[in-house]
């Protein structure tokens, strides 16, 4: 890994209730689940990078919102295996019909109502707490 924390950034999309998740095929946290993202490259501006993975993950083209959450997840071990801080962002579909692709083993569209009973990645939780307390969804 790094010294220093990496960013990444996703994508938070509600259709007729369900969020749209993905599961994880690749460390850290495999077959956990989680919203389509993923680290954001060397000059991708944070908007283009949600853009990217969303694309490459389940397939749709999206148009990109406004932040949805703010947080962070740091790994086991001192130092730390990994560090990413995490920008999600609202998003709705533009295009395309949504398939497990890249690093996301499946994909699923979980009522928000019932996302917390699947294993979700730990800041799902947060970002999910957001959702329905703040009235976002």
């Amino acid at each position: 890994m790094t010294d220093r924390p990496i960013v990444a950034a996703g994508a938070v999309i509600i259709e007729d209730g369900r969020l749209l998740v993905v599961e994880r095929a690749r460390a850290p946290h495999v077959g956990r689940w989680a919203v389509p993202g993923g680290r954001i490259q060397h000059g991708e501006p944070l908007v283009r990078a949600v853009e990217r993975e969303v694309r490459e993950e389940t397939g749709l083209e999206v148009a990109v919102g406004d932040i949805a959450w703010v947080g962070d997840t740091i790994g086991p071990g001192d130092p730390p295996e990994w560090h990413f801080v995490i920008v999600d962002f609202f998003a709705r579909r533009l295009a395309g019909t949504a398939a497990a692709a890249d690093d996301a083993a499946r994909i699923g569209w979980v009522p928000l109502g019932e996302a917390e009973s699947w294993p979700m990645v730990d800041t799902m939780f947060e970002l999910i707490e957001s959702l329905t307390s703040g009235g976002m969804a």
